[in-house]
């Protein structure tokens, strides 16, 4: 049965998945290290894990597979889910490919290795639109439309 998994913490569209999901009737699991309200949803689970570096990368790249949906910005997090199968999108809508991802990978490495280089390099993403939410909201049914005609684990 698909599911989907959030990598909740600074995810903007925690409630937006949740309602997509309550749509197709599928389980929800966010996974943060505290911090975050849990969802009383019934079908959402609130899975706390411990601190620590990539604790809820791991924890959602160990269950998600074919047939689910994980929404995450964190593109190690990412190209690991693609490897297991799983239907990938960021949280603006772009969706994580095996197409895609090893070019994102290289991005990131070379984005990493410039700030490390200039400490006074000044840079940041744009801001969250409300273009991005509904971006995201009509890719996430179209990835689980993907997601459910899949057979699951």
């Amino acid at each position: 049965m698909t599911r989907i998994f959030v990598d909740a913490d600074a995810c903007p569209v925690k409630d937006e998945t949740v309602r997509v999901a309550e749509r197709h009737g599928v389980n929800v699991f966010i996974v943060s290290n505290g911090g975050l309200r849990p969802n009383p949803h019934p079908l959402v689970e609130n899975v706390i894990v411990p601190d620590g570096p990539d604790v809820a990368d791991m924890w959602i790249a160990e269950r998600a597979g074919l047939g689910d949906v994980v929404v995450t910005a964190d593109i190690p997090l990412a190209a690991k889910c693609i490897e297991a199968d799983a239907q990938v999108i960021q949280h603006n809508g772009e969706v994580f490919t095996k197409a895609n991802i090893g070019n994102r990978l290289a991005t990131r490495d070379l984005m990493a290795d410039l700030r490390a280089a200039d400490p006074f390099r000044q840079g940041g993403g744009k801001p969250f639109s409300k273009a991005d939410k509904s971006r995201f909201l009509d890719i996430l049914e179209r990835e689980m439309q993907v997601a459910i005609r899949k057979p699951s684990k």
